[in-house]
């Protein structure tokens, strides 16, 4: 398939596009600085650009199978660019015809408040990432009404170490006790393998330990 990542260079983007070229996918990384990825295939294409320019995304958008969006915001607690670069996306496959959209958020948006502990719901989302947490919640709805073949992943907070595949997928948003933790390699590892599966189809799905 051939995939275009928006967030390339980020810490889930870069291994989400190593694990894409390992799992025989042909990848666009998109990103400021594309060449910060340092990796060597002939699968892979780089394309700078910004992520919040319409133009530039819907430029990049062109020709592929589908999108997979892992962006970020850096230290920043009032970046938009999850909402809007998500945006501008949505608009470039519906340009395009191109369906397949795979978007990763976070564990807690919308139902899955639930699954939080009170450190998560008081502390990082109810106070120090309210605006990173309330722009991961636009995201979503954004993807919602989007009209694509589109699946929400719910990662909680990521750990370093290599990829496990031992972790919980698609729980109940009211079961409690999870780590609340999954390693980004392991968060890599199942957007890959969204490309390839329907099961989560216009659904979103969490992951933990």
């Amino acid at each position: 398939m051939k995939v275009i990542v928006l967030g390339a260079t980020g810490n889930i983007g870069k291994l989400a596009v190593e694990r894409m070229l390992s799992d025989g996918h042909t990848v666009t990384a998109f990103a400021r600085r594309p060449e910060a990825l340092e990796i060597n295939n002939p699968r892979l294409t780089l394309v700078a650009g910004d992520v919040l320019d319409p133009q530039s995304v819907k430029d990049a958008v062109a020709g592929h199978d589908a999108v997979v969006v892992t962006l970020g915001a850096g230290m920043s607690r009032k970046s938009v660019v999850r909402s809007v670069g998500t945006l501008n996306a949505i608009r470039a496959m519906q340009a395009h015809g191109v369906r397949r959209l795979i978007v990763q958020s976070t564990l807690g948006a919308h139902e899955s408040w639930g699954n939080l502990n009170f450190f998560w719901k008081r502390i990082m989302f109810g106070a120090l990432l309210r605006p990173v947490f309330k722009d991961h919640e636009l995201q979503e709805k954004l993807v919602h009404a989007s009209g694509l073949d589109w699946t929400i992943v719910r990662p909680s907070a990521f750990a370093d170490g290599p990829a496990s595949g031992r972790f919980m997928e698609d729980f109940a948003p009211d079961l409690r006790g999870l780590k609340l933790t999954i390693a980004r390699a392991d968060i890599a590892a199942f957007l890959s393998g969204q490309l390839g599966d329907v099961t989560y189809m216009r659904r979103a799905v969490g992951i933990s330990n």
